[in-house]
C-alpha cells in the first residue's frame, strides 16, 4: 500500500483541516496517507513521499514546521515532497489584494533552499477576530480585510488530485 506523510503545523486548526482534506483526497485516489502534526514525534524515515504544510505568521512557516524541514532535510531530499502554506491572501481587499500573489514566493524563500520540492501552494485559511485580538482585527480592517473562512476547497481538492495524478502517471507508488 502507498503511504504519504501529510504533515502540518497549525495555529488555530485551519491548516490541520486542510491537511486532513488533502490526506482524504489522496486516500480516495488510491494513495494511503498518514496525516500527522509536524513535531518531534513525527518521523520522516519510512516515508518516500511527503505533503507538508504550515500556517503562515509574519510571512513565515510556524517554527515547528520549519524545524521539521531542517531536522529531516536528508530524508526529504530522498523522496517526493510538496509543500503548502496557509495564509490570508483572500482576506485582503483593495490595493493589498494585488500583493497577495507574491506572498507564496516570499513564504517559500523564507524556508531557504529546498531543491527537492516538487511544488508549493499558498491557500487561504480561516481568520477570526478572536484569533487576531483587538489590534490585529483593527489592522486587518485598515487593510480592507475581513474575518471569515477563506478556504477554497475546490482548489485544495484539485491540488491533491494533481499530486495523486503524479503517482499514477509514473506508476511509482510511495512505499512505507
Amino acid at each position: 500500500m502507498m503511504t504519504v506523510l501529510v504533515g502540518y503545523a497549525s495555529a488555530h486548526g485551519s491548516t490541520r483541516e486542510i491537511a486532513e482534506r488533502i490526506g482524504s483526497r489522496l486516500t480516495e485516489s488510491g494513495v494511503s496517507a498518514d496525516v500527522r502534526p509536524l513535531d518531534d514525534r513525527t518521523p520522516a524515515a519510512g516515508y518516500s513521499a511527503f505533503v507538508l504544510g504550515s500556517a503562515v505568521h509574519n510571512r513565515r512557516w510556524l517554527p515547528e514546521a520549519a524545524a521539521y524541514l531542517e531536522r529531516h532535510r536528508d530524508t526529504l531530499a530522498q523522496g517526493r515532497v510538496w509543500a503548502f502554506s496557509v495564509g490570508m491572501p483572500a482576506a485582503l481587499r483593495g490595493p493589498w489584494r494585488r500583493l497577495a500573489p507574491r506572498e507564496g514566493a516570499i513564504v517559500l524563500d523564507a524556508l531557504g533552499p529546498l531543491p527537492y520540492l516538487r511544488g508549493h501552494r499558498l491557500f487561504s485559511g480561516v481568520v477570526t477576530r478572536e484569533q487576531l485580538g483587538r489590534v490585529g482585527a483593527l489592522a486587518l480592517r485598515l487593510l480592507g480585510g475581513r474575518a471569515g473562512d477563506y478556504r477554497d476547497w475546490d482548489a485544495i481538492d484539485a491540488w491533491a488530485a494533481e499530486i495523486a495524478g503524479e503517482f499514477r502517471a509514473t506508476g511509482e507508488a510511495p512505499r512505507r
